[in-house]
Order: structure tokens, then C-alpha cells, then sequence
């Protein structure tokens, strides 16, 4: 399939998607969240054992310090020097705690090497202690590592695959203490917050949640926030209010942009991008130089003269090309006229992104133009 055929094709999904949206309103809930709602990150700092030989060497202090308080818990008196092991790794272990993540509930971790270690494949994690930003320990990890890579070295010579020294433990950590269950807090109000800031789509938001749950307990504070009030009901079974307000119907308003993807050749706009009457006139110059070498070699006529010798001649053309480019003068339309237009005269993908990154420098594209 042709670059340009695959954009026509990609803003008519795009055209119609955007009528489709316009037709059947978006519940509240898949525009935002409510406020207080987030994840918490939790670090930890652990050892991993079982290696190949592939650890940490003996001249990382730290390694040698965490192995010697680890076997001192088990009565084994070993002294930081005395331990030569590259069988170990000390590494460092992430996860994040959902909001309401209970006692029992796991947790992915991820491990990544701190030291000098060459690979963490086959290693395993011992308990290692996941606190919060404030000290507390929320969560226990441990287990198999799950590397996606290896390295295997012998000789001087080395193979290598993905990065050996960051892995994975799904579901390798235990929650030990949860978090504590959401409060709406003294007010008696929650904050609803977008997920992308609009006063119009805020106004809307507040004002449907007006009519379908309950007159004047809404207000848009700004671009992202929404403030609801509790009533009296609502304090006693919040989370049957909260289920209301999320499923409330409602037309968000949208901004309009263009998305560029120049490594793809990916050109994605809404149905309704609005382009001012522009002249665009687009071509490219093609200038193509050979050189073509040739040797040059006196006939043998007996003895020749002191002056004759064999020479390299080289013959250079060049060759300009200047093929007839884009150009037309376009009416008020949209992106989408455009492109067709474009498609038609079977215009390159690369020039259909050159020719709207030069309309929006000249101001005639009204939309949010973005290059990825």
C-alpha cells in the first residue's frame, strides 16, 4: 500500500472516529480520576545470589558490606575483606502501591544491578524490605529474577543480548500494610481532576453532574478540577455516589491538534482542523554528479619518448533536476481536505509533513501541531 493511501485512510478513521465521539457522550470516568487517587513508589535496596561468577568483583565495597551484614543475621561472623564472591549483586528494587492496596495484595518489582555486575541471569532476590519516601515499609520482596537478556564472556570474547543487569519478579512482592482507605477529608467534598485541562470540557463536566445527580453541587474550579459537594447521603455511602458521578454522560470538548510521526511517515488529525486559504507551492532540486575514470594508454611503437607515460582521465557530468512540485492555491478547509487533495496528486508522505509543518510557521493552520 502506497504512504499516501495509508494517510488518506489513516485521517478518514481518524474523521470518523471523531463523529462517532460526537454522537455518543464519554462517562466522566474516562476523562479523569478523582483527586487523591494515585500510586506510591516504593525503593529498596537488596542482594541477589546465585550468580555465575557474573556479580559484583571483590573491589565493590558495597557488595562485600551487604553480604557480611546478611550472614551476620544467621550468626556467621564474616569480615567485609574477607569476602571474595563475584556469585553476588547488590541491586536496587522498585515497585509501585496501587492506592488501595491491601494486606496480602502483590506487587511486580523491578531489579536493576548498582555495581559492577556483567548479568543477573539466573540470580535470585533475597527479602529485601520496599519502604515509602517516609521510611515506613509498605511491602517485602523476593524471588527468581526475570531476565529478557544475557552476556556470556570467555577468551576476550563476548556475546551479549538486551541488558543483562536490570530485570524483573512479577508479582515478587507481598503488601505487609496497606494503605489506609480514602477519606474525602473535612470538607465534605471531593476534586475531581482531567486528564487533560479545558475550561469548556470542566464547565461541561460540572454542569452535567448538576443535572444527572444533583442541582448545584458541582463547580469548576479551573481547567482541571471539578469540585462536588457531599451531601448528607453521599457521606454515608460514598462509594454508591462516587459510581453515579462517574457513569454521568457527557460531550468533552476537544482541542484540535495534528500529530506528526516523521519516523513513521504518520500524519493523524481530527475531522474538524481548520486551515485558512493559503497558496502552497512545494518542490525539490536534484543534482546527480558522476565521475567516471578512464585510463589513457600509449600504443607500443617501439621506444617511446621521455615524456610519454600512461595517464587517468576523469570525465565528470552533472545532471540538475528540477521536477514540477506542488502548487495550488487552497480555499478554507480542513486538514483532511487537504490531505486528499494531496493524495490525489500522489504527493509523498514526507512532503505531505514538510508542506503542513510550513503552513502552521505560516499561521494558517489553527490547530496544535505535534512532531514526535
Amino acid at each position: 500500500m502506497q504512504a499516501w493511501h495509508r494517510i488518506l485512510m489513516l485521517l478518514v478513521l481518524a474523521c470518523t472516529c471523531a463523529a462517532a465521539a460526537r454522537d455518543a457522550p464519554m462517562r466522566v470516568k474516562d476523562l479523569g480520576k478523582v483527586q487523591g487517587w494515585r500510586e506510591n513508589v516504593l525503593v529498596g535496596t537488596g542482594i541477589v545470589t546465585g550468580l555465575a561468577g557474573t556479580g559484583d568483583s571483590p573491589a565493590n565495597r558495597a557488595t562485600r558490606q551487604a553480604l557480611s551484614n546478611v550472614l551476620s543475621q544467621f550468626s556467621l561472623t564474616v569480615a567485609p575483606e574477607q569476602v571474595n564472591s563475584r556469585n553476588v549483586a547488590v541491586v536496587m528494587v522498585s515497585a509501585s502501591l496501587p492506592a488501595f492496596a491491601r494486606e496480602g495484595d502483590t506487587l511486580d518489582v523491578t531489579v536493576t544491578s548498582t555495581g559492577d555486575a556483567r548479568s543477573l541471569a539466573g540470580g535470585n532476590l533475597l527479602l529485601t524490605a520496599l519502604r515509602a519516601p517516609n521510611g515506613r515499609t509498605f511491602a517485602l520482596a523476593q524471588g527468581a529474577l526475570a531476565i529478557g537478556g544475557h552476556r556470556y564472556d570467555a577468551n576476550g570474547n563476548m556475546v551479549q543480548k538486551n541488558h543483562p543487569t536490570a530485570g524483573a519478579i512479577p508479582n515478587g512482592a507481598t503488601v505487609e500494610a496497606g494503605m489506609a482507605p480514602w477519606q474525602p477529608g473535612a470538607r465534605a467534598q471531593v476534586t475531581f481532576v482531567l486528564a487533560e485541562p479545558d475550561y469548556t470540557t470542566a464547565s461541561r463536566v460540572a454542569g452535567a453532574i448538576n443535572a444527572q445527580v444533583g442541582a448545584g453541587i458541582a463547580r469548576a474550579r479551573d481547567a482541571s478540577g471539578i469540585e462536588i459537594d457531599l451531601p448528607a447521603s453521599a457521606q454515608q455511602d460514598l462509594v454508591s455516589f462516587l459510581a453515579r458521578v462517574e457513569n454521568v454522560a457527557v460531550d468533552p470538548d476537544r482541542r484540535a491538534r495534528v500529530v506528526i510521526n516523521e519516523r513513521t511517515g504518520t500524519v493523524v488529525a481530527g475531522g474538524d482542523v481548520r486551515i485558512s486559504r493559503v497558496a502552497i507551492s512545494h518542490g525539490d532540486l536534484k543534482i546527480s554528479i558522476a565521475t567516471q575514470n578512464s585510463v589513457s594508454q600509449p600504443a607500443y611503437l617501439g621506444r617511446t619518448g621521455p615524456g610519454v607515460a600512461t595517464a587517468i582521465v576523469s570525465n565528470t557530468q552533472v545532471d540538475v533536476e528540477e521536477p514540477t512540485g506542488v502548487g495550488f492555491l487552497t480555499g478554507a478547509g480542513t486538514v483532511s481536505d487537504l490531505v486528499q487533495s494531496l493524495a490525489r496528486m500522489k504527493t509523498s508522505t514526507r512532503d505531505i509533513i514538510s508542506i503542513l509543518r510550513a503552513i502552521k510557521s505560516a499561521g494558517a493552520l489553527h490547530a496544535e501541531l505535534i512532531v514526535q
